[in-house]
């Protein structure tokens, strides 16, 4: 017997050990069929203990055979294995929620248990156990079932208030909610008493490549048909194969009125012959057009700046050189980042080298991807979520056979498995979408790094305002920094102009929405036929419903926060966990009739803008109108030909898009989000506002940027409305230094769930007791109630971690929470957190 350890998708649960006949090789990165429990799951082998791990072993620990092996040969290359288990143990995840991230869809076979009876179930046959019972009249065919049809057939039995055969006695309406545990509790008593047997059962793995049936024709149909005694659509069949040796599908046949029918009957006639062909779903295959809404031109013959040569000269000698290194390219809105990364990129392959390209935002992709694709053609893969599992399975495997050069995706891309890895470009580096919320909590750029560290490459981290860790490094010499601060051609900055909406509502009242220089502004370049973008970071018609009488604000029964109302739909929803509910027409508390509105969404710009400007063609970005796929990218394609005025969105239109006939940048509310408990509350406000100010004046005219604000003295609106990312960074990095935050620290967040916010609490301290009482190398901060309070029906307490040894911070969570293995479910740690809510 060989022992080897298993990394399993299950939250929490490190590497498991199973047995392997000597005889069988099973490789690292091999994927492996395990039982878990009464559960079979795919897990992905990691390695083998040392012999002496195996010896230690108590002879009373029964370890389990695998099932199966699925993989003669490594599934995942030893590359993306090693960075997967890196981040497991870094970001404190489970090692198989890692490896599952770095898996393609499609990656794990299906296998449950099927249950028989045995001779001693005619012995129960009386049994009194009415659930028993009704589960040995289940399996009374005496043929294997799978155990979950057999759970189902005893709940409808049992909801039916009879037996199998549907005999009633109208008892069903008390027992139709009866709990599967229930019925799988009685299934391991028969076991356990001898009277049927679990068989774990694999069913054969269907592949996952899309396999097309094609009519192939013969030399009976070129030579044959005239002859032949066939019907009209026989012949109609052949004629349409003739001339085509490599047939046609038998679906576009059947779109053509061809039935298979009438194809099988000439299969046995000897005209055609059926066959299986392989067809990979290729997500470039859509209109490349409508793909290519923002794209930049992609020749090669494009001529370069003089900062843009300097840039590319000075990474090409860095790919020349082979290593790793990491350079920050600092360049502002519009200074032609992106053809720099697509030389940089053409010289890289020129050396055998292959290229990862990441973005923050699905929406960024198709662009940039389709841009690499018309100079680099179909070496260039993409992989994002936004994709069908079908597209992403087949690119995934594409890369996989090395046959890609260049692959284009959003942070899980950080995983593709590359094997020749030589430049790494981590575009719009400050994005928080590189930051996963959910298990492995880990961040694409960190991780991108750490890839090119082991690859021996080179990482390009672009930004025209870098996070504050990134610019740290580069300031401290970590980083290799190269600044392009002026635009292509020269084209100056847009003008910013910042409104203070106090005075606004002092002279208009409250319900402004478009202050007047917005609006005359807006209406001006309509006039000229120029086009406008408005942001607002915040969904929905208004984030808040309440009474006039009493005050009361309809809330969400669920989490610590108000619904927000969508007019379109006449909803109030929750947008953390999607409670939603019709507006009442009375105040639920005290039935008053007064019901109003507070606080502006993008539904009310859009709304304010048709109104304002009436003809206008507007169109909204946000995440309740971009549900449809490819609708973002239609909409971005629309704007792109002109056959849209005014696009109004969230943070999705603020990077990365470049439309040349756009001279308006309006921003509402542009401080929606310093009110935030979070210390980054004025960095993200200072990059969003720079980065949408930088979509105006792209093209030949000048651009203008207008931000309305109830703070224009706060430090981030003004040094944004200058665009001035160094004195930004010199005043913010101050301010983190007194306080103790990033980029002069680390920081661990955890948070505990509990069903009472005094269990929560006692919970955490248990954790903070668990943590040890050596605090020298960190300082814990809390426990306190989450600036989130009650998220999805759970109350949050959580605290922090703070230090500069990150590896003593880790130990010390870990430590703590295996003292309370029982919290594992309902404590989260995030690694260097990008959210404090």
């Amino acid at each position: 017997m060989r022992l080897v350890r298993v990394a399993v998708p299950v939250p929490g649960l490190d590497l498991l050990t199973y047995s392997v006949p000597p005889s069988v090789h099973v490789p690292p990165g091999a994927r492996v069929i395990v039982p878990l429990g009464r559960r079979l799951l795919t897990g992905v082998v990691v390695d083998s203990p040392e012999p002496a791990s195996t010896r230690a072993v108590p002879a009373s620990v029964e370890i389990r055979p695998v099932v199966r092996v699925l993989d003669r040969e490594a599934f995942l290359p030893p590359e993306v294995l090693r960075l997967a288990l890196w981040a497991a143990e870094y970001y404190l995840a489970g090692p198989g929620e890692a490896v599952a991230a770095a898996l393609p869809p499609r990656a794990s076979a299906r296998g449950e248990p099927h249950l028989s009876l045995t001779d001693l179930a005619e012995t129960r046959c009386g049994d009194d156990d009415e659930v028993q019972a009704a589960v040995l009249r289940a399996l009374a065919g005496g043929r294997p079932a799978p155990q979950r049809l057999v759970v189902a057939r005893v709940r409808k039995a049992l909801a039916d208030g009879g037996d199998l055969w549907g005999e009633t006695s109208g008892e069903g309406a008390s027992r139709a909610q009866l709990p599967r545990a229930k019925i799988e509790h009685a299934i391991s008593r028969l076991e356990k008493a001898g009277v049927l047997t679990r068989a774990h059962d694999v069913a054969p793995r269907a592949s996952a490549f899309k396999i097309v049936k094609i009519a192939t024709p013969t030399e009976t149909t070129v030579n044959g048909v005239a002859n032949a005694r066939l019907g009209p659509k026989q012949r109609e069949a052949c004629r349409l194969l003739t001339g085509r040796p490599e047939g046609l599908p038998v679906a576009s046949l059947a779109q053509q009125g061809v039935a298979r029918e009438t194809l099988r009957r000439l299969e046995q006639l000897g005209f055609m012959h059926f066959v299986e062909r392989r067809e990979e779903r290729d997500p470039f295959s859509v209109d490349e057009e409508a793909a290519s809404v923002s794209a930049a031109a992609s020749t090669m013959a494009i001529e370069l700046t003089d900062e843009q040569r300097m840039v590319l000269n000075h990474l090409d000698s860095q790919v020349s050189r082979g290593g790793f290194a990491v350079t920050l390219l600092h360049g502002v809105t519009g200074s032609g980042k992106t053809h720099v990364y697509v030389r940089l990129t053409d010289h890289a392959r020129r050396r055998g080298r292959q290229v990862l390209i990441l973005v923050p935002e699905i929406a960024l992709t198709p662009a940039i991807a389709l841009l690499f694709r018309r100079v680099f053609g179909d070496r260039v893969a993409v992989q994002h979520s936004g994709l069908s599992d079908g597209e992403r399975h087949d690119q995934w495997h594409r890369i996989r056979r090395g046959e890609i050069d260049v692959v284009v995706g959003t942070r899980s891309a950080v995983f593709a498995p590359l094997t020749k890895l030589g430049l790494v470009i981590v575009d719009e580096e400050h994005d928080s979408s590189y930051k996963q919320e959910d298990s492995p909590r880990y961040h694409g750029r960190d991780v991108a790094i750490v890839r090119a560290r082991d690859a021996g490459a080179l990482v390009v981290l672009g930004s025209a305002t870098p996070a504050m860790e990134t610019f740290e490094n580069a300031r401290r010499g970590r980083y290799h920094l190269l600044t392009m601060s002026h635009r292509v051609l020269d084209r100056p900055l847009a003008a910013v102009r910042i409104v203070n909406m106090r005075e606004e509502y002092a002279e208009r009242g409250p319900d402004v929405v478009l202050s007047r220089a917005l609006e005359t502004a807006l209406s001006e370049r309509l006039a000229r036929g120029e086009q406008g973008m408005i942001l607002l970071n915040r969904r929905g018609y208004a984030p808040t419903v309440f009474c006039r009488q009493c005050g009361h604000a309809l809330e969400c029964p669920h989490c610590s926060v108000t619904l927000t109302l969508h007019v379109r739909v006449a909803r109030a929803r929750c947008h953390y966990c999607d409670h939603t509910m019709r507006v009442p027409k009375a105040c639920p508390t005290c039935g008053g009739l007064l019901l109003e509105y507070a606080g502006i969404g993008t539904e009310r710009v859009e709304q304010e803008i048709g109104t304002r400007f009436p003809g206008v063609r507007v169109a909204r970005v946000d995440r309740d109108t971009m549900t449809r796929r490819g609708a973002l990218v239609d909409v971005l394609r629309r704007f792109g030909r002109h056959e849209l005025d005014v696009l109004v969105g969230t943070q999705m239109i603020a990077k990365g898009h470049d439309f040349p006939a756009v001279t308006l940048v309006g921003v509402i509310s542009a401080d929606v989000g310093l009110g935030l408990a979070d210390f980054r509350a004025a960095e993200r406000t200072f990059q969003l506002l720079t980065q949408v100010a930088g979509r105006a004046g792209r093209g030949d005219q000048a651009g203008e940027a207008i931000i309305q604000t109830l703070f224009p003295e706060h430090y981030s609106i003004e040094l944004a409305s200058r665009q001035d990312y160094l004195a930004f960074f010199e005043h913010e990095v101050a301010f983190r230094r007194k306080l103790c935050y990033p980029p002069h620290v680390a920081l661990i967040n955890v948070v505990v769930r509990a069903k009472s916010l005094g269990e929560a609490l006692r919970d955490a301290n248990d954790l903070i007791i668990g943590l040890g009482s050596d605090r020298r190398r960190f300082r814990v901060l809390g426990p306190a109630v989450a600036p989130l309070e009650r998220l999805r029906g759970q109350h949050r307490v959580q605290f922090f971690l703070k230090g500069t040894e990150r590896h003593a911070m880790r130990d010390a969570v870990r430590a703590a929470l295996a003292a309370r293995p029982d919290l594992g479910r309902r404590a989260t740690v995030d690694v260097d957190p990008w959210s404090m809510l």
